[in-house]
């Protein structure tokens, strides 16, 4: 029998740059200088201009990056926050790290990404939530420019919830650029990950920055001089910070691959029982390949009967979560409760091959 294609493989994606990661990491031990160096001043820089903005705030994970965005933002208790609910809990567990309170909005049918018009129904509602966290999921550029032409008349600031969406391109901006705000994870399965936790806070507002680079050491102005409430320690450090030096220019060349292979199902995939997206362009860094289908524990089981490893992202709402208690029983979303039930997460990583994909369109095609 043929080996079993992952989902993701950390090992084989990091095998090519191996030797000179390890050469970092040797450089770095002997160095002496292990937090907020060098390593981490270059690293911001070069991202902030990878993404077309002009600063970066490097912070411990991307879970940080999105609190400490709405914490520089100011929000916090008595604040809502708009936010979807089919991302595994990250938006809603920052705004509630906050004090705020989530306001949840539906996703398109069939994209998992924050409707436009759920969004204004929720205007009408809640006219005054301080901010949305929008996620670009799955790799996709969600409808940004119009969410911030719906916000910014209203003063309501954007966020850009950018972890899964390193690279994605619109029109010359890439993700991170659009809103007032911006968030990114470099865990490892990421499109631009660490060999371990990292994350990054990206916005062009000077002041942001400062007080994003206050919060994520502990609200300091001055070694041991704290001026901003809410600070926490939450720094990436030198190893990781160089390491992702070394990958950021890979960057690209990964997402091409992505791209390929997350088209290649898109023509090879063809059964009346699968929803397939359709092909993709710089606007999907193709973080994940997901379909749709209502047998989804059937078509699973068979995938791992031949030998391919699936996932599902994500299988509970944040609104259904059961830390709420019934918090939410009132919500009802009905095109991210219909895709909770449908998703199912192919095979996909540079360093899957042509054949390996072409294993998994006919193990699905045989569905």
């Amino acid at each position: 029998m043929d080996a079993l294609i992952p989902v993701n493989s950390l090992s084989r994606h990091i095998a090519p740059v191996q030797d000179a990661l390890s050469q970092i990491a040797s450089t770095i031990v002997a160095s002496g200088y292990y937090v907020l160096g060098p390593n981490v001043k270059a690293f911001e820089h070069e991202f902030a201009s990878y993404c077309g903005s002009r600063h970066c705030v490097s912070v411990a994970n991307g879970t940080d990056a999105l609190e400490l965005s709405l914490k520089a933002l100011g929000i916090g208790p008595g604040d809502t926050v708009a936010v979807v609910a089919n991302a595994a809990m990250y938006g809603t567990s920052a705004v509630l790290a906050c004090g705020a309170s989530p306001v949840f909005v539906d996703t398109g049918a069939g994209t998992g990404l924050m409707s436009v018009p759920a969004l204004e129904a929720v205007l009408v509602v809640d006219s005054a939530p301080a901010a949305v966290i929008v996620t670009h999921l799955y790799g996709q550029l969600a409808d940004i420019e119009a969410i911030v032409a719906l916000c910014q008349p209203r003063g309501i600031k954007v966020v850009e919830d950018c972890a899964q969406a390193h690279g994605a391109e619109r029109n010359g901006h890439r993700a991170g650029s659009f809103g007032d705000i911006a968030s990114f994870s470099f865990y490892p399965t990421k499109n631009l990950g660490a060999l371990g936790d990292g994350g990054a806070i990206v916005t062009n507002d000077d002041q942001l920055a400062a007080r994003a680079a206050q919060l994520r050491q502990y609200g300091w102005t001055a070694k041991y001089t704290n001026t901003l409430r809410g600070g926490r320690n939450s720094r990436l450090d030198e190893l990781q910070a160089a390491m992702l030096r070394h990958m950021l220019p890979l960057l690209d060349g990964w997402n091409q691959r992505r791209r390929d292979i997350a088209n290649r199902y898109a023509r090879g995939l063809s059964n009346p029982k699968i929803e397939v997206g359709g092909m993709v362009g710089a606007e999907n860094v193709a973080h994940l390949y997901v379909v749709r289908s209502d047998d989804r524990e059937q078509l699973r089981a068979h995938l791992q009967a031949a030998g391919v490893q699936t996932e599902v992202h994500y299988p509970l709402c944040d609104h259904r979560q059961p830390c709420h208690e019934g918090a939410f029983d009132s919500v009802v979303l009905p095109n991210t409760e219909a895709d909770a039930a449908r998703v199912t997460t192919l095979p996909c990583f540079p360093e899957l091959t042509d054949e390996e994909v072409d294993r998994v369109v006919e193990a699905c095609n045989r569905f």
